[in-house]
């Protein structure tokens, strides 16, 4: 006897996948020392002509977050970040990938806004950091 999956939680496996994949795509660019290519590929990403729904920005940053803990590594904030925004984008969600810097001590962060909005990050990472790029 086989036990019925729910499509939800399907969608939800295959939505991690994705992620996952992702991850790997961002990591092997940072490993080549590669960030204008990064870079370049985050900002020329295509949004999607598919409407979406609201609860679809939800899902995509949890499915990030569930495929980071299963990285065999430490997922960097830009990694994580450009793999959320595109994924964001392939659900026809405008989002931006936003790369900020603080002086003192000096620290890079990168996180990414819908509508002017932190999703993947807490509220406040803007007022902490000076943006210094957003694609």
């Amino acid at each position: 006897m086989t036990i019925p999956q729910r499509p939800e939680a399907n969608a939800m496996r295959l939505l991690v996948l994705k992620a996952y994949l992702s991850l790997i795509k961002f990591d092997i660019y940072l490993r080549r020392g590669n960030f204008s290519s990064l870079y370049e590929r985050v900002r020329t990403y295509p949004i999607s002509r598919r409407l979406f729904q609201e609860e679809s920005i939800e899902r995509v940053c949890d499915a990030v977050n569930m495929a980071s803990i299963w990285y065999g590594k430490e997922v960097l904030c830009l990694q994580r970040s450009a793999a959320t925004t595109c994924l964001l984008r392939r659900h026809g969600i405008d989002a931006q990938l936003v790369i900020g810097a603080r002086p003192m001590p000096f620290k890079a962060h990168a996180w990414v806004e819908v509508n002017g909005r932190v999703v993947n990050d807490k509220q406040y990472t803007p007022a902490v950091y000076a943006v210094l790029e957003r694609c």
